[in-house]
């Protein structure tokens, strides 16, 4: 049977890029074919598994296959037909692409609606060979990334660790919280909005001895002024108009676990002061009784500022801060720990797929885009929302769409792309609201409608698809 093939790489052409090698397992029982190709994908930097049979190639080819197979369809005793089926009964979605002379295209045709991912007619060029198994071995990849991430997903249960993260910062955050979770120190935590304060506090209460009491958590930002006293403090029946009975503070509440204050840079002035003598002697009086109530309870205090600045001294006790700081940890945001986002993500889509009922959907390449390139200024929270979009079909379209080369286009061109994601930035903080946006980007609303529309960005892509 007449066989041909080229045998060296052509003039001038680039081999690929060795990281990773992308691994091929070619099968022909030509020995000087197979010898050939062989060579050529080497010097293109692919790893090669070279066979004379199919069936020799069986051994290799599981459903944790990673690479492309590339097989001749006229072989003896195991032809490549029927290797293709065969691998299309293990697994689908293995590459396989099949080398035919002319008078098996039809038939090399039938298989690719069957699914087989490509054929090659003899005699064909080494360019056309290395583009297609490069095609190939992209999507490969892309099918067992999204694998990964389902099982990940889907192995992330309700009672599942939340504190994610393997990147240095993360593992040297969990070593700390495991360090000092017996220990009675308060604990300052720093972050931006949506890294995961929160979450923080909540794995040191659970890792600590004080885990089978409360973990009582107050948002010291959304307490009106005229009520956190009560709030905090507590009160007897009659200290003020309308105290009819008595009330237990929620620091008093906290008592024996653990009391979580959220943006205490918002604690009004004369609360800090009270505050601080609670710090200092572990005891409180309530509103209306001159009662000294003696107090066990750990304080995580939470902050998205510099409360060590001297920019926050006209709002917050200096005195306080360095009470509250005996312990700090900062919470690195998502751009500062991306290797953190697939797991983060997994485990975010699998929460939304039992929340929404549906299954996790296989991700596009614009969605992993988008994941890897994303700056993310929402942090974990946006990440969180952007999963459950995916879940819900409803995250295509030009926020995913592919960015240009930082350094591709002219300045203008260049401008034009820096700006429309900024105002995907600020949609996506702000959950495609209209008025937050427009006073993160400080311009009219004219103006911000006008960019919306050159730049062709949906605004109901970071809404969840909610209409006005």
């Amino acid at each position: 049977m007449s066989r041909s093939a080229s045998s060296a790489p052509p003039s001038g052409a680039a081999a690929l890029p060795a990281k990773p090698a992308v691994r091929v397992v070619f099968i022909d029982d030509d020995a000087e074919l197979r010898r050939a190709n062989s060579q050529t994908l080497k010097l293109h930097g692919f790893q090669v598994e070279a066979h004379a049979s199919a069936r020799a190639a069986l051994p290799v080819l599981t459903r944790a296959f990673d690479g492309v197979v590339v097989t001749d369809i006229r072989m003896p005793d195991m032809d490549g037909l029927q290797l293709f089926q065969r691998l299309r009964d293990l697994d689908a979605e293995i590459p396989v692409i099949l080398i035919t002379g002319h008078g098996d295209i039809a038939t090399a045709v039938q298989c690719m609606r069957e699914g087989a991912y490509d054929f090659l007619a003899k005699p064909y060029p080494a360019e056309r060979l290395i583009a297609t198994i490069g095609h190939a071995a992209e999507k490969r990849r892309l099918v067992l990334e999204n694998r990964r991430l389902q099982e990940a997903a889907f192995a992330s249960g309700a009672d599942a660790e939340p504190f994610i993260g393997n990147t240095p910062a993360m593992l040297r955050i969990k070593q700390t919280l495991r360090h000092i979770a017996d220990a009675d120190v308060d604990v300052l935590v720093e972050g931006e909005t949506g890294t995961g304060k929160e979450v923080v506090a909540s794995a040191l209460h659970r890792l600590s001895r004080r885990r089978q009491h409360e973990l009582v958590a107050i948002n010291c930002g959304a307490l009106p002024e005229s009520v956190i006293e009560s709030e905090l403090f507590g009160h007897e029946a009659g200290a003020f108009t309308g105290a009819q009975k008595r009330r237990i503070g929620r620091i008093e509440h906290a008592s024996g676990g653990t009391l979580f204050l959220d943006e205490i840079e918002s604690m009004p002035l004369n609360i800090q002061v009270k505050f601080l003598r609670v710090l200092e002697t572990r005891q409180i009086t309530p509103l209306g009784t001159n009662d000294v109530r003696r107090l066990d309870l750990r304080v995580v205090a939470a902050t998205k500022e510099d409360l060590g600045s001297a920019l926050a001294r006209p709002h917050f006790r200096e005195d306080l801060f360095y009470r509250l700081n005996v312990v700090t940890i900062r919470i690195p945001p998502l751009r500062e720990r991306r290797d953190d986002i697939p797991l983060l993500f997994a485990h975010y889509l699998g929460i939304a797929s039992r929340r929404f009922q549906r299954d996790i959907p296989d991700l596009p390449a614009q969605v992993r885009r988008h994941l890897l390139e994303h700056a993310w200024p929402g942090n974990v929270r946006e990440l969180a929302h952007f999963a459950e979009r995916v879940v819900l079909g409803v995250h295509g379209g030009t926020p995913l769409s592919a960015p240009q080369p930082a350094g591709a286009g002219s300045l203008p061109e260049r401008v034009e792309r820096f700006e429309a994601q900024l105002i995907r930035d600020a949609l996506a903080v702000n959950h495609g609201d209209i008025k937050s946006t427009l006073e993160a980007l400080g311009i009219p609303r004219k103006t911000f409608y006008d960019k919306l529309q050159r730049h062709g960005i949906d605004r109901q892509e970071y809404t969840g698809g909610a209409l006005e």
